[in-house]
């Protein structure tokens, strides 16, 4: 069955806290300006954005359940529960609402971790999850700016905020990202 937007918003924002859904609704608009701005189709980038945290405040071991019984990356449950809801959110996009636009669902796969290869639309829902106007952490104002010029150097600037701040804890960085943060790296030294 294939959801309206009305329906998508309706059916996500009754999985979240109010807060959540706030930042939701931050990641959307920042998400569509993009989009605009960089060229990616602005409905798709809403719907991924719409869908992004879908699974974000399930229980962990409905999320263990879902990546173990229907194949998806193994590879996470050794990893950070905070990654889960990523994988499960677009298997849940895909089986429980409908959506089979693959740009989508990768976008709601990879917003947390990146990966190399990221697609424009990828880098649109990324960003848009870092930059959103609720989000307030050290370093958000030099990504926002980076944004308006460049979505590979907001997100370096993103994968970095990140990255140090793993680090700084003392806490495993999933591979995905550093990866990511290298590829984006390497496509803006070959555009110098």
């Amino acid at each position: 069955m294939e959801y309206s937007r009305e329906a998508l918003i309706e059916a996500v924002s009754a999985q979240m806290p109010d807060k959540r859904w706030k930042h939701t609704l931050g990641v959307m608009e920042s998400a569509v300006k993009l989009a605009g701005r960089y060229g990616a189709d602005p409905g798709r980038a809403e719907t991924a954005a719409i869908m992004h945290d879908v699974a974000k405040y399930w229980a962990v071991e409905r999320m263990r359940k879902i990546i173990e019984e229907n194949a998806l990356s193994q590879e996470l449950l050794s990893h950070d529960k905070q990654l889960w809801h990523a994988e499960v959110g677009a298997f849940v996009a895909e089986k429980e609402y409908g959506i089979h636009d693959l740009e989508v669902l990768d976008a709601i796969r990879y917003h947390t971790s990146g990966r190399e290869g990221m697609g424009l639309l990828e880098k649109v829902v990324c960003l848009a999850d870092y930059i959103e106007p609720g989000r307030d952490f050290p370093g958000v104002d030099e990504i926002r700016k980076l944004a308006k010029v460049s979505l590979e150097q907001g997100l370096v600037e993103g994968f970095d905020s990140t990255i140090r701040v793993l680090l700084e804890k003392r806490r495993i960085v999933f591979p995905l990202t550093v990866l990511a943060r290298n590829d984006l790296v390497r496509a803006l030294e070959e555009k110098r």
